[in-house]
């Protein structure tokens, strides 16, 4: 009795119907764990784009829609109640632009020559090197950003009592310091790239008379170039938005905008700090726009 009442169960257990009602209460899951999800990540942005047209002088309160606190950003006051002018604020992103532009350029070069070493070479302690490619994406900020701080400190020093030339902290060493920290980011991109790259390909190249640089050039590099474009846009992207570093390598003069829109916060917080997000949240969709469009291409 008892096995046959086992049977009995076993056999609505396999009927198509209990399979198709399990089928969908899992796909409705897991629709329902994506949109919260997506919730979770966007909605905080949504807000913070809505009430860059608040009138309300502060965030909490929603009093209408204006397009004042763009419009000051385009004139002498930064925001109502602000000390702030907006060529301050076109100042600091022109810093922060200058910043990202030049650590991408080197980060990606060099980045990109240490994935094609570590990829395509076999050598003593390659697995130390690899260890300390990843150590910049694993430590805290502030503990990079200190380093970089005492490293700059004891290296100006040396260099005063060698040549008498005083060194203090500009937008150069805050370049350096993002440049440090880049550099894994777009290796580990790119050398996730060229691994899917097939060697052959290269043969075939040197086979039909191509020397190692023209097939770098007409092979490798346009085959990797997608991973190369990813990893650049990251490393900008990262730059861009860096804070932490940013505040311990920078000097008087180098102020970028995020350490600018900290200094805002600190003495008025009002939706202006929303516009300029904004703004930036819309030029970082248009980079990433363009880069689907060129890899398209």
């Amino acid at each position: 009795m008892t096995q046959q009442f086992i049977h009995q169960v076993q056999q609505k257990m396999r009927s198509p119907h209990l399979d198709l009602l399990i089928r969908k209460g899992m796909q409705g899951g897991l629709w329902a764990v994506t949109a919260i999800g997506i919730v979770f990540l966007y909605l905080p942005i949504a807000v913070l784009v809505i009430y860059s047209f608040n009138a309300s002088k502060l965030n909490a309160v929603w009093q209408g829609f204006t397009l004042s606190w763009y419009h000051s950003l385009f004139t002498s006051v930064a925001g109502t109640g602000s000390d702030f002018t907006s060529e301050q604020i076109w100042e600091a992103l022109w810093n922060s632009l200058q910043v990202g532009g030049l650590a991408t350029i080197v980060a990606t070069v060099l980045g990109t020559m240490l994935a094609l070493g570590l990829e395509r070479f076999r050598f003593q302690r390659k697995q130390w090197l690899e260890g300390l490619l990843f150590l910049p994406i694993v430590i805290p900020d502030i503990t990079m950003g200190i380093s970089l701080l005492v490293f700059f400190s004891l290296a100006f020093q040396i260099i005063e009592q060698l040549t008498g030339v005083r060194l203090v902290l500009s937008l150069p060493t805050i370049i350096i310091g993002h440049v440090a920290f880049n550099i894994s980011y777009v290796a580990v991109t790119v050398r996730a790239r060229i691994a899917e790259l097939d060697p052959v390909l290269e043969e075939a190249a040197m086979d039909l008379g191509a020397n190692e640089l023209r097939t770098f050039g007409r092979i490798t590099l346009p085959l990797i170039f997608p991973g190369i474009l990813s990893g650049a846009l990251l490393a900008f992207t990262l730059s861009l938005d860096d804070f932490v570093i940013t505040f311990f390598t920078a000097g008087v003069g180098s102020t970028t905008l995020p350490i600018f829109v900290y200094g805002m916060i600190k003495q008025s917080v009002t939706p202006a700090i929303n516009a300029i997000s904004t703004l930036m949240l819309i030029a970082s969709l248009g980079i990433v726009l363009t880069s689907l469009a060129l890899q398209r291409r």
